[in-house]
């Protein structure tokens, strides 16, 4: 699943945060991010019907677009996700038995951490990438990280077109929420906004480690 995952980042560095997605939208929406090269997308389970929005994403974008869930905060939840056919769990929080558990069903891992603290706990108990949340102390912070943790970092809350260049200059990836989609945009405001963030993305092909 890691070669996979970073298959996908290498073609976008960005994943899709569907906060709120319904049933109904999923195959637009889908599709107006793929049209823009967004091949990774998470629907939080805090989305009405999650999991239920989980598999139908799966189902619809099967062999070219990758699903996974955020907002993962239980070991019970990491269940549901799998059961989903969730292929990522990401969470805004280091909570090791999430972790855990999310291994031991075979989905990869990505929990939030602010401080090297967290993210040297969160590593220690078996995440393969982290999640800064929220990112608003800009690229420096980052690179202070970096000092000390081994991993990749995917900057996660307050990135927008004007700061993504700059985040991907030291982070292997970011998560855009709001700035792509929230509930209520049309998938052709979607699409527009596909459009306008990956045309910001100064990507090379080599992910930041």
């Amino acid at each position: 699943m890691k070669e996979i995952f970073e298959a996908n980042l290498r073609q976008c560095p960005l994943i899709a945060i569907l906060r709120g997605i319904t049933l109904p939208e999923i195959p637009a929406v889908c599709d107006a991010l793929l049209g823009a090269g967004i091949t990774l997308l998470e629907i939080p389970l805090n989305t009405p019907d999650a999991c239920r929005c989980i598999a139908a994403a799966i189902r619809y974008c099967a062999g070219r677009q990758l699903v996974g869930a955020g907002t993962v905060l239980t070991p019970e939840e990491v269940q549901a996700v799998k059961a989903a056919g969730g292929a990522f769990v990401i969470s805004p929080n280091t909570d090791a038995a999430v972790i855990r558990e999310t291994k031991a069903c075979g989905m990869l891992s990505m929990p939030g951490f602010f401080t090297a603290t967290e993210g040297l706990a969160a590593l220690r108990a078996g995440a393969d990438y982290l999640k800064l949340f929220p990112a608003v102390l800009g690229p420096g912070y980052v690179r202070d990280l970096k000092a000390v943790i081994r991993a990749w970092i995917f900057a996660v809350g307050g990135v927008n077109r004007q700061n993504l260049p700059d985040l991907l200059q030291v982070c292997a990836g970011a998560g855009i929420g709001s700035a792509l989609y929230k509930p209520g945009k049309s998938p052709a405001e979607v699409a527009l906004a596909a459009r306008e963030l990956t045309s910001a993305v100064k990507h090379n092909g080599t992910i930041k480690h």
